[in-house]
């Protein structure tokens, strides 16, 4: 049985800041990052999807958190296929003149080479320490499954290597019928682990929920059921809290899925005013009420799929 990790998606947003899940007295980023690690064994870093941090950055929250702590650092926007900012960019780095968002297309010879190199060298402090789960690779929801949208997800994992690898498909055509099978087997050949998906239905960038392992790691982010999906309003979306019931059906779903899997990430991402913080402490005693949220789960938790 796998060792189940209980976390979410940031320590630092803002709505979480003012929320009051912090004590007064905890002001500074890495007074922060060490108070959530005394709660949680596992974090997913955003920041990284916006702009490449640098290692002195990564060094301290390496620093912040003790032995054994646990991030999964998604990638920067540009290398999954976003339009990014020109001023998340590295200075010297930035295309002269052009678009106010850029893609790989418009950057400099060189430039996107260079881009990941520094991306790499962040991660070389956490990952030297033990501490980098994986890398998350979020493809955004118009990415069409295809050959050459393959391609581009084999090509970004082997520049992620020997790191281990966690890849979102947000567009149906992955999962849509025999298409699905095709997906897993297509990550499974490669040793990437799917990541799994909990959130509304029946909208264009819906994917379902694929409870299952194509890697050692297996991941599970939960976005929530919010009715404002559709809005486009980003912390709307996530305005979302998971009732007990909900949550005990997760906690036999995830304790099967641990069966597969030397490890499994559980990750809420209903960032809104510390509700993020709230269900995973709660699913963390679900799974192993005895035990602090890092726990290797026992066979008496086992359930049955949906």
């Amino acid at each position: 049985m796998g060792v189940i990790r209980v976390g979410t998606s940031s320590w630092a947003d803002r709505d979480l800041l003012r929320s009051g899940w912090y004590p007064r007295s905890v002001t500074t980023p890495a007074a922060r990052l060490r108070w959530y690690a005394q709660r949680f064994p596992l974090v997913e870093v955003d920041t990284s999807y916006y702009a490449v941090p640098v290692p002195e950055t990564t060094q301290g929250w390496v620093d912040a958190t003790p032995d054994p702590f646990t991030f999964d650092v998604k990638a920067f926007s540009l290398f999954t296929g976003h339009p990014t900012p020109v001023a998340a960019l590295p200075r010297d780095l930035r295309p002269p003149g052009g678009p106010s968002r850029v893609r790989r297309r418009d950057l400099p010879a060189g430039a996107y080479d260079e881009l990941w190199t520094r991306f790499r060298a962040a991660l070389e402090p956490v990952a030297a320490a033990g501490k980098l789960g994986a890398v998350l690779l979020q493809f955004p929801p118009w990415l069409v499954r295809g050959a050459a949208a393959e391609r581009r997800v084999a090509e970004l994992a082997e520049r992620c290597r020997p790191w281990r690898v966690a890849v979102e498909l947000r567009h149906a055509s992955w999962f849509d019928g025999r298409a699905a099978l095709d997906t897993l087997d297509f990550l499974r050949t490669r040793g990437l682990a799917l990541v799994c998906v909990d959130m509304p239905q029946g909208h264009p960038s819906s994917v379902p929920p694929i409870l299952t392992t194509t890697a050692d790691l297996a991941v599970v982010r939960f976005h929530g059921h919010s009715d404002a999906w559709a809005t486009g309003d980003k912390r709307e979306k996530f305005r979302y809290a998971y009732g007990e019931r909900e949550l005990r059906h997760w906690s036999e779903l995830l304790t099967e899925l641990a069966g597969q899997a030397a490890e499994l990430h559980v990750l809420f991402n209903n960032c809104c005013a510390g509700q993020a913080q709230h269900d995973a402490e709660q699913m963390a005693r679900l799974l192993a009420p005895s035990a602090p949220p890092t726990v290797p789960v026992g066979s008496a938790f086992r359930g049955s799929r949906r």
